[in-house]
């Protein structure tokens, strides 16, 4: 099969366009032939060889953890999909090696949901790792509420744009840090109030705005937007970061829940997702496609980090 091969680690220029032997399904498993594959800041920063001490890595690697597709074989242990279904994925697994973009996977068969009736396949393929990314943080995580009020950082970019609504949707009241020329796109997910970082301190505004606290801080950012929020959480709240582990003895001395999160695979909370979005409560994001041979490009977009949204490669 054709797949974006990476033989050793390093720069975009490692991701090379070939040819490796189709996967096949194990017992438990699904193959997909690969419509769409997401990229996520995670792709370049395994090629980079950032995550080499956090998961098991097995060179060569296909990167890719988003998926939308087609099944076109079924291991002979599942009976919940049949040849022909069309689903998506959020596709890590416990070695990083055989992913997304290739034009065939195969997947353990409880990580695949039904693609949401109301996508298209480029759509569907943006949403798994950052909807189950955001969902998982807010609300397995922090437990937001109906009524609180959630502050999310960057929530131009992909996760960030996902949790806003799922914020909304369940009742909070919502702020998010953006760029000013990515306002009026935060706001239309359901954005209360937004903060242009730079040109603001989104920590004073907030404890301005808020100056007991708000119950959750979602951190999508990492450095120095991570190290001014503990401030911001009221006692009992909750602070939880995607791009690095919080000080938790910081987070005891002021009597707040910190956590860091890596998403976790679940074709369950993907079919809830998809409910959701088929019932409009969660718009797809903003989207750029680029057809698989433009991988390296497409990972040149995303190491900018002011990526509106998300990219998809188009592999069928």
């Amino acid at each position: 099969m054709k797949a974006i091969i990476l033989n050793e680690f390093g720069g975009s220029d490692k991701l090379q366009l070939g040819e490796i032997e189709t996967p096949v399904p194990q017992k438990n498993e699904v193959l997909v032939g690969v419509h769409f594959a997401g990229v996520n800041p995670v792709d370049w920063k395994i090629r980079e060889g950032f995550l080499q001490g956090h998961l098991p890595h097995q060179l060569p690697i296909i990167l890719g953890w988003d998926v939308s597709g087609e099944i076109v074989k079924v291991g002979d242990d599942v009976r919940n999909w049949k040849v022909g279904d069309k689903v998506y994925s959020y596709a890590r697994k416990p070695t990083v090696q055989f992913g997304t973009y290739a034009e065939f996977v195969a997947l353990d068969a409880q990580n695949v949901a039904t693609v949401p009736a109301t996508l298209s396949m480029a759509e569907a393929a943006s949403i798994p790792l950052v909807a189950l990314t955001a969902w998982q943080a807010l609300f397995d995580i922090a437990k937001l509420e109906k009524g609180q009020v959630a502050l999310i950082q960057a929530g131009a970019g992909g996760v960030g744009g996902i949790a806003i609504q799922l914020a909304k949707n369940a009742g909070a009241t919502v702020i998010t840090t953006a760029s000013e020329k990515n306002h009026g796109y935060v706001k239309e997910l359901g954005a209360s109030l937004v903060i242009d970082y730079s040109k603001e301190n989104f920590a004073a505004v907030v404890k301005r705005e808020y100056p007991q606290g708000v119950d959750v801080v979602f951190d999508c950012a990492g450095g120095p937007a991570l190290n001014e929020s503990y401030d911001l959480v009221r006692k009992g709240g909750t602070l939880v970061s995607i791009v690095e582990t919080p000080d938790e003895k910081r987070g005891q001395e002021l009597g707040i829940k910190v956590a860091y999160h890596f998403v976790t695979p679940s074709g369950a909370e993907l079919k809830q997702i998809a409910g959701l979005i088929d019932s409009k409560k969660v718009q797809a994001l903003a989207l750029e496609v680029l057809p698989l041979a433009q991988a390296a490009e497409a990972h040149t977009k995303s190491q900018t980090r002011h990526q509106r949204g998300k990219i998809v490669l188009q592999v069928k």
